[in-house]
């Protein structure tokens, strides 16, 4: 493509489609890039000129295409970084997950059918307690070719993960605030294994808290499995937290999540947990599969009975961030 012509297509367009077409944009970008590059123009001062700002004109108009702009939603700058995707708030209470790797769609949609099951499957009084898949779509990089699946979830405010409230918390909390978190933990867990799906990496960044009204989600979905088979991938970082099923490939179960989750429960407690408590606790993660609880809802009420022993009635704690 001549300069000349570069620059009246650039003048002329109206639209994104006017400027780089259909059927391949990237193809075009790269033409009028090679056209109207500082380096490569005439040395008319006039043509130069207007040539430099075809130039910016384009580069500034497809950036703002890659990256603020999949399918229907506009996106800014990602507000998490994940395991393995980047999510972008795109208004109305949700995220938008993308994937860095187009490898990962296979957990991508794992993911998708896991929330989708539960949603199918699970008691509504608890779906509060997982995000809701509000859209799922496919983008094609028009720069490679690549290939991504998307998710967009519906998200609440005000959620922190465990992480954070251990970095809050540096000293451990008092196991009667990490009682209430438990117990919501064990529900989030009983409505999955219900409908059959193993969550596959309970690990304390995927374990959100709303302090204030004592709420749990568990996030992060695409690590699931059916219960009976293998987990897919372990966290990179964070293989110490995985019961020895998940290493050896070995059929996942319930108590593949109920060891992880008490794990998670204990790191978070100071050094005066009662003995009892930790018992419990070392009980849900026996090294066999076959030997730890497999059933969350049954967990929770043994739980209960501990702590009512410890504790008495059950009462209201308030609960903030900053100790």
């Amino acid at each position: 493509m001549r300069t000349t012509a570069a620059i009246r297509l650039v003048t002329a367009a109206r639209t994104d489609a006017d400027l780089f077409g259909t059927d391949q944009p990237a193809r075009r970008y790269r033409e009028l890039v090679a056209a109207l590059h500082p380096d490569r123009l005439p040395a008319d001062p006039a043509v130069r000129a207007e040539a430099l700002d075809a130039f910016i004109h384009v580069t500034t108009r497809w950036q703002a295409r890659q990256v603020t702009v999949l399918g229907d939603y506009r996106l800014g700058v990602p507000v998490h970084s994940g395991d393995l995707a980047d999510l972008y708030d795109v208004g109305d209470d949700r995220l938008l997950k993308l994937p860095r790797r187009p490898t990962d769609n296979d957990l991508m949609a794992r993911e998708a059918y896991a929330l989708c099951t539960i949603a199918e499957r699970g008691d509504p009084r608890y779906l509060p307690y997982v995000p809701r898949l509000v859209d799922e779509f496919r983008h094609s990089d028009a720069a490679t070719g690549a290939e991504r699946r998307i998710n967009v979830l519906a998200t609440a405010p005000g959620l922190h993960d465990l992480d954070e409230v251990r970095r809050a918390y540096p000293d451990g909390l008092d196991a009667r605030d990490v009682a209430w978190m438990w117990r919501r933990l064990l529900v989030v867990l009983g409505l999955a294994h219900r409908a059959g799906i193993v969550h596959g990496a309970v690990l304390p960044r995927h374990v959100l808290i709303e302090p204030d009204a004592h709420g749990v989600v568990l996030v992060d979905w695409c690590f699931s499995a059916p219960v009976g088979t293998t987990v897919p991938a372990l966290v990179p970082g964070q293989e110490d937290w995985y019961p020895p099923e998940v290493f050896q490939k070995l059929p996942c179960g319930p108590g593949t999540d109920i060891a992880m989750a008490s794990r998670c429960m204990t790191s978070l407690m100071n050094r005066q947990a009662p003995r009892e408590l930790l018992d419990f606790a070392d009980g849900c993660r026996q090294r066999p599969l076959v030997a730890r609880p497999d059933d969350a809802w049954r967990l929770l009420r043994e739980l209960d009975q501990v702590l009512d022993r410890l504790y008495g009635p059950r009462t209201f704690r308030p609960f903030a961030l900053t100790p």
